[in-house]
């Protein structure tokens, strides 16, 4: 294992203790607790001393973190303090809604965004070109909850279709879980195809003006073979780069996405919780979000160190 790569993992867990650190003090910095909530359903404060002390907030802060810092590095979440379940399990199941609406969103987004950005670059200044930039600049600045609500209302009222309202897993219907999941991957996935296309259109019009492309242009070579070997490869890095920041950006529109078509993903979760003041739940769906965001940095850093061998330590 390669020094920097040690020094990648040690700030990537330095990085994680400090965002548990900030999630904990946060929320404990929100008015009002679970305890609050349940003494104003009860309608008296006889016995919020006792849940205090079972929920611990009868602790210093410190004291209250350090316990559920000793309980995650043994592997335990907690159990949700307004549901009873494990926060473990709870997690684990919306943590898999989320993970298969950003897969495939970032499969939507690459597949529409690189092409379009292609296109555009090699169509610099022409109609075409005019036109993807327009797409490009209606999609950056259109929020995504607009979007998901206009596909929405505009396949309803069109189609007169709306998804279920019910959801279902793929390992019991494939079919039925895509048609579940079809409106909230494109209102996430168009969005982010735009940013894509903006990205690599820049990119390959930067590569495209290097004079080492237009010297091999000169020399007769084909065009699409300097294409494919030195403006394609070249952007190359800088496109899986902006794949994991991409993939970043779609978990966090996944909240409102979630809330949206009521989807039981980590977004619609973590919202339930924070207005639960489900202290274990927050945190714990906060700590998966964290972690999935440095695996993701990790894996585009290893991955243009194997397309790049300059990039690689001797």
């Amino acid at each position: 294992m390669s020094a920097s790569l040690v020094k990648r993992l040690f700030a990537s867990l330095l990085t994680a203790l400090l965002a548990s650190l900030l999630v904990f003090l946060l929320m404990r910095s929100v008015p009002g607790d679970v305890v609050s909530q349940m003494m104003g359903q009860a309608g008296g404060d006889t016995a919020e001393n006792a849940l205090r002390q079972f929920f611990g907030l009868d602790q210093p802060v410190y004291m209250q973190y350090f316990n559920w810092l000793l309980q995650v590095l043994q592997g335990d979440l907690g159990t949700s303090w307004t549901r009873g379940v494990p926060v473990t399990e709870m997690v684990g199941k919306a943590f898999l809604v989320t993970l298969e609406i950003g897969v495939i969103t970032l499969l939507v987004a690459t597949l529409v965004g690189v092409p379009l950005g292609i296109i555009a670059a090699i169509n610099e200044g022409k109609p075409l070109d005019t036109l993807i930039q327009s797409f490009n600049i209606l999609g950056l600045s259109a929020p995504v909850f607009w979007t998901g609500l206009m596909l929405l209302v505009g396949v309803s009222s069109v189609l007169s279709w709306s998804p279920p309202l019910r959801f279902v897993p793929p390992s019991q219907s494939l079919s039925t879980n895509l048609e579940i999941l079809v409106l909230p991957i494109l209102s996430l996935g168009l969005l982010q195809a735009a940013a894509y296309s903006q990205f690599v259109r820049q990119n390959v019009v930067s590569a495209m003006h290097q004079e080492y492309v237009r010297t091999a242009i000169a020399k007769g070579v084909p065009v699409r073979l300097v294409f494919f070997k030195h403006i394609l490869r070249n952007v190359l890095i800088p496109i899986v780069t902006f794949m994991g920041l991409i993939l970043i950006q779609i978990l966090g529109g996944v909240v409102i996405i979630e809330s949206l078509f009521a989807l039981p993903g980590l977004g619609r979760l973590l919202l339930s919780a924070i207005e639960t003041r489900d202290y274990p739940v927050v945190q714990g769906a906060l700590l998966i979000v964290v972690a999935t965001a440095m695996v993701v940095n990790l894996a585009v850093d290893l991955t243009y160190r194997m397309i790049d061998p300059r990039v690689r330590e001797s």
